[in-house]
């Protein structure tokens, strides 16, 4: 796998998509919100491409899991506060539904790269 940038990389494009819509939603939750699950929510979504893209340019790929590793830590923190923000009545439970779909998919997406990387690493196990 070859990449001139991490922009290439699938993971880091469908995280900057859920960072817009995690956005727009946001931005229509309650003003007293706006220190609170907004800004938790924001920062949390931002970092998943943020992490994605500093462990491509670890140059190292026991690095570069690493950084998937935080990132999708940061897309189940992100799950947990749209499942939050649906509980006290912030979205809708059809937005919500949208939102916890392109999180998962995205999930599904960074664990086929880790997979793939995992698998050009050497076995631990080979003489």
């Amino acid at each position: 796998m070859t990449l001139s940038s991490y922009r290439d990389l699938i993971a880091w494009q469908k995280a900057i998509e859920l960072v817009e819509i995690v956005y727009q939603a946001t931005a229509r939750f309650p003003r007293c919100e706006i220190w609170g699950l907004s800004n938790q929510l924001r920062r949390a979504a931002v970092s998943i491409p943020s992490n994605i893209a500093e462990g491509q340019g670890r140059r190292s790929t026991r690095d570069f899991l690493k950084f998937l590793a935080i990132a999708q830590g940061s897309r189940q923190e992100v799950e947990t506060q749209i499942i939050i923000a649906e509980r006290l009545g912030y979205l809708e439970a059809g937005d919500s539904q949208r939102l916890l779909e392109q999180i998962r998919e995205l999930g599904r997406v960074i664990s086929g790269l880790s997979k793939s990387l995992e698998a050009r690493l050497p076995d631990p196990h080979a003489s």
